[in-house]
């Protein structure tokens, strides 16, 4: 099913309001969950947003069971939302019953009657604070109009969250988004370290930062600094010899 540019347009529209501060923060981000569910004519969409630890969290979802979609996501550290915040790119499944990608997101979400999934980072400073993302029911060759439209929406949640970031009211949410961009700083430059020191990829650099945060029961931002610190020393000891 393909998505009129002209029903997009006007959604952009309508929801134009939320740029100009005429709701809260928090029900803006249902609003542009609740429309784009609608405007997509799809079986479900949601928005997560990061935490200081670099996870994702639920923000709005549009019913349960993309709640519970994406409390997989959370559980498993797996799953099209986690690869378009980890990778800052727009992210497809058109059938979870091939996707060899995420072996348990994809068993579990099949189990719950979720065909088809499409995802796309929220952008904000070069970095990703978010995920807005759809699903389906059937199996879905997601169009170009489809993909373009979502990064639409998904520009729409970044104005959003920019505009709550840079103004004056301070809410727990916008405490929690400056944390985590605080933190992503860090944690992106251990990645790099052990990018550098061990030939990782960077999915499998973050993948070890997160082993062993968990296993030395540490925030991930400690943990990360502590790499880059000991990187720091090392190559100044190198330097002194």
């Amino acid at each position: 099913m393909s998505v009129s540019m002209h029903d997009v347009r006007h959604a952009l529209n309508e929801l134009g309001k939320l740029r100009f501060g005429e709701m809260r923060v928090e029900d803006g981000m249902h609003h542009i969950v609740q429309t784009t569910h609608a405007i997509f004519s799809v079986d479900g969409a949601g928005l997560m947003l990061a935490d200081v630890d670099h996870h994702l969290l639920n923000a709005a979802v549009s019913d349960e069971r993309m709640r519970h979609l994406e409390e997989l996501q959370i559980q498993h550290q797996e799953g099209p939302c986690i690869a378009a915040f980890e990778d800052k790119e727009l992210v497809r499944a058109e059938d979870l019953t091939l996707e060899e990608r995420w072996p348990t997101f994809s068993r579990l979400a099949i189990a719950r009657g979720v065909r088809a999934v499409l995802a796309s980072p929220i952008p904000y400073n070069q970095d990703a604070v978010g995920v807005v993302a759809v699903l389906s029911e059937d199996r879905r060759p997601w169009s170009a109009e489809v993909e373009l439209a979502l990064l639409a929406f998904t520009d729409l949640a970044a104005l959003l969250i920019a505009s709550m970031l840079l103004g004056e009211q301070q809410t727990e949410l916008a405490a929690q988004l400056q944390s985590a961009l605080n933190s992503r700083a860090i944690i992106e430059q251990a990645k790099g370290v052990l990018i550098g020191q061990h030939g990782l990829t960077a999915h499998d650099a973050y993948a070890q930062l997160r082993a062993r945060a968990r296993a030395e029961r540490r925030k991930l931002a400690i943990v990360s600094a502590e790499v880059v610190r000991d990187a720091i020393k090392a190559d100044s000891d190198n330097g002194q010899v």
